[in-house]
């Protein structure tokens, strides 16, 4: 037992000083695309791209349907691919902020930390998504798609 506690020990000592010479960079993953041309900058803005596209999808074809968009997000229940679990706003590292109108819309993804890799996010009824990592983002942030 003793001989295995010295050998722990001994790993350790060689293992440690290693793991801190390490930088973030090269602990941290890096985000693979998920398709050609991905704007995403991580999984969690991934996640929230696609949500994006599925409400705007969503309300794409209950403005087609009934004439007018959703007013709220469980009017969007069995628009398109829109489920009632995705009514819930919290989602993984961004929420979802919705304001309907009959005549138009306004989605955003706000994240828990705004930063290079988690950027705020804002659509409307004209279906482009625009993307600020410095700020909430607005009609003048710059197109993700």
């Amino acid at each position: 037992m003793k001989r295995f506690a010295v050998t722990l020990l001994l790993g350790l000592g060689l293992v440690v000083p290693v793991l801190a010479q390490q930088t973030p960079e090269q602990t941290a993953s890096e985000y693979k695309p998920k398709y050609a041309n991905d704007p995403a900058r991580s999984d969690s803005e991934s996640a929230a791209l696609g949500y994006m596209r599925v409400v705007i999808r969503a309300q794409h074809q209950f403005n087609k349907q009934y004439g007018h968009y959703a007013t709220t997000l469980p009017d969007l229940v069995h628009s398109g691919s829109f489920t009632k679990r995705m009514v819930d706003p919290h989602r993984g590292d961004y929420t979802a902020g919705f304001r309907g109108k009959k005549d138009s819309y306004v989605l955003t993804m706000t994240p828990q930390k705004l930063d290079s890799t988690h950027r705020s996010l804002y659509a409307t009824d004209d279906g482009k998504i625009h993307a600020d990592e410095t700020k909430a983002a607005d009609e003048d942030s710059p197109v993700v798609r």
